[in-house]
């Protein structure tokens, strides 16, 4: 049989952010710039920009699975990649959907709090997300405030990252990239921990910047974009965390926002080394 050439495939499962600058829209960007064909699902609207979130909008679950199946059973998925989802019934509908395609790369983003702080998941979701989809995912990609919520309590420090990790671990995740970015310091170290082998830590010089809104979208996008091209885990990790450290800096300098000079969160630059859409066999 003559193999049919596609595009590396990648769905975002996640929220819009009207602003542009994380969810769904840098999801889109990250994957377009890798060389990948981007989908979504989109799980609920938001009215946000670079001051932070202002209003919600829940998308009903029987849409969200309308949109899936949609895009699975007509143009295929190679990796997914999961944001927002801000409703139990919501992470039912993702986990069945993994189920019944037996999709095997996922990235999982549990977004819970935005750059500006605020709150983005229902307390009652927490429990299910992590029941749920936590053992289908190829690897969950918390920051900092993020597993402090789900481990309920804090973590003071780099040394603290790996047993953070490993509790993560035990709540069911195969494998957890566990983001230092929050950690004050000079250098930012993120750890990666598989659960059947030795931890990984990533480490780069930090970067000073406040247009750092939607870093976590577009890490763990990257992650799925580089995990549908066929790279093994590690090695997409360590491919997006290059490329998202080459956007933060090339977007460090530029005003986005705030009319009368505000000082809000603006995006990294994700149009700062685009390739061509890549062919798979």
């Amino acid at each position: 049989m003559t193999p049919v050439k596609h595009y590396p495939r990648v769905l975002s499962i996640a929220g819009s952010d009207s602003g542009g600058g994380a969810g769904i829209q840098a999801d889109l960007k990250t994957i377009a710039a890798l060389g990948c064909y981007g989908m979504t699902a989109i799980t609920a609207l938001t009215a946000q920009n670079t001051q932070g979130v202002t209003g919600i909008h829940a998308v009903p679950p029987e849409f969200l699975k309308a949109q899936i199946q949609a895009v699975v059973e007509d143009i295929g998925v190679d990796a997914i990649k999961i944001g927002m989802l801000h409703a139990p019934e919501i992470v039912e509908v993702v986990a069945w959907a993994i189920r019944h395609y037996g999709i095997e790369r996922v990235v999982l983003d549990p977004v819970m709090v935005a750059t500006s702080g605020d709150r983005l998941i229902a307390e009652a979701t927490v429990s299910v997300l992590v029941k749920q989809l936590f053992p289908l995912a190829t690897v969950v990609t918390p920051n900092l405030d993020e597993a402090e919520l789900l481990l309920g309590h804090k973590i003071d420090g780099v040394p603290a990252l790996e047993s953070a990790a490993r509790e993560l671990l035990a709540l069911g995740a195969k494998n957890v990239l566990l983001k230092g970015g929050h950690l004050p310091g000079e250098e930012v170290v993120d750890m990666l921990l598989p659960r059947d082998s030795s931890p990984l830590h990533l480490k780069a010089a930090r970067i000073a910047s406040t247009n750092v809104h939607g870093t976590g979208c577009t890490l763990s996008s990257a992650i799925a974009a580089y995990l549908a091209q066929g790279h093994a885990l590690q090695d997409a990790v360590r491919r997006a965390r290059t490329w998202i450290l080459g956007a933060i800096q090339a977007g460090k300098d530029v005003h986005t926002g705030g009319l009368n000079g505000g000082a809000g969160h603006g995006p990294l630059n994700h149009g700062y080394a685009p390739v061509a859409m890549r062919v798979l066999d």
